[in-house]
């Protein structure tokens, strides 16, 4: 079956369309054969080496897809042939199919359908833990969100409206703003016009946000800090304009004694319980259309290397899919 292997790391150009073999699935194991693959910014950082690939090279991009179980390995009691699943996490998703441990696998209840499983598991539980675990956003809070117009920022920009904050995002351009402000958002700063820690304090009344949840990294900091209420949360949780780098901890001290958290899905899923959990809340929120998950970029398999390009060059909204 084809799958798309990174051999050395490098831009979009590294993307490979190969043959591989998948063999039967051994103890603890299911075969899944994918109906929809999911795109993420942290396929970019394995793809380029900042977040070196766990099982060496060459390696199948991808960490999220959707589909169906076809067949599975001695012990499994999580899932069983026919069962339509979704999971976020493992490494290996860009390919027609692939081996799952059956304990990260999700099933999808009948009002999900695989594209949207697909785009929500790993952007929708990232806002999951975001707005209620890492930080637990409630009625009257004020947050700012970077890249309102992506995939995580639209989830999370409805999600918060719903949970009764005031909304702050930035995203660059007039239709991305106006995206964002049809999602959730009360006020959206496009930064490349407004410098947006001026515009907060504007909007705020000079007092600031409670939280601001970042996924830019150094483009974004450290203003994104003074967007901070004395005593707020600064939750950088990527990179997509490179990491941040060389803080000196004294820095949240002198703009109010500020927390910060560099936080990572996989910390708030470690446990099958734990990731039920996150996943049921995100299909709650989508079933009651409190969120609606928007798919607006779609590939075939063999066309990664474009997805990549796009995504990177900030031209995507929402999610984005390649379909085998």
């Amino acid at each position: 079956m084809k799958a798309i292997r990174v051999h050395a790391y490098g831009g979009p150009e590294v993307l490979c369309l190969d043959e591989i073999e998948v063999g039967a699935p051994g103890p603890g194991q299911a075969l899944v054969r994918h109906e929809a693959i999911g795109v993420n910014f942290i396929d970019v950082y394995h793809r380029t080496g900042l977040y070196p690939s766990p099982t060496g090279l060459p390696f199948v991009l991808g960490c999220e897809g959707a589909g169906v179980v076809e067949a599975v390995g001695e012990g499994v009691s999580e899932v069983k042939p026919g069962d339509r699943v979704a999971y976020a996490g493992p490494i290996g998703a860009y390919a027609e199919a692939r081996l799952v441990t059956a304990s990260r696998l999700v099933p999808l209840p009948d009002g999900i359908d695989a594209r949207t499983a697909a785009a929500a598991m790993l952007n929708g539980m990232t806002a999951q833990y975001l707005l209620r675990q890492t930080f637990r956003v409630e009625e009257g809070h004020t947050i700012l969100i970077h890249a309102a117009a992506g995939g995580v920022g639209l989830i999370a920009g409805q999600w918060a409206q719903h949970l009764g904050a005031t909304v702050i995002g930035t995203a660059g351009g007039p239709e991305k703003c106006a995206l964002a402000l049809r999602n959730g958002y009360d006020h959206v700063i496009d930064y490349r016009t407004e410098n947006f820690a001026e515009r907060v304090r504007e909007i705020t009344g000079g007092k600031g946000c409670d939280v601001v949840y970042d996924s830019i990294g150094r483009d974004t900091f450290p203003a994104s800090l003074d967007c901070l209420k004395p005593r707020g949360l600064f939750v950088s949780f990527g990179n997509a304009s490179g990491p941040v780098e060389g803080v000196n901890l004294g820095i949240l001290s002198q703009k109010g004694s500020l927390y910060a958290t560099r936080p990572t899905l996989y910390a708030y899923i470690n446990t099958r319980d734990e990731l039920l959990a996150t996943a049921g809340d995100l299909f709650d929120v989508i079933d009651r259309s409190i969120v609606d998950i928007a798919v607006n970029q779609t590939f075939a398999l063999g066309e990664a290397g474009a997805a990549h390009r796009a995504l990177e060059s900030r031209a995507t909204t929402g999610s984005t899919l390649l379909l085998p």
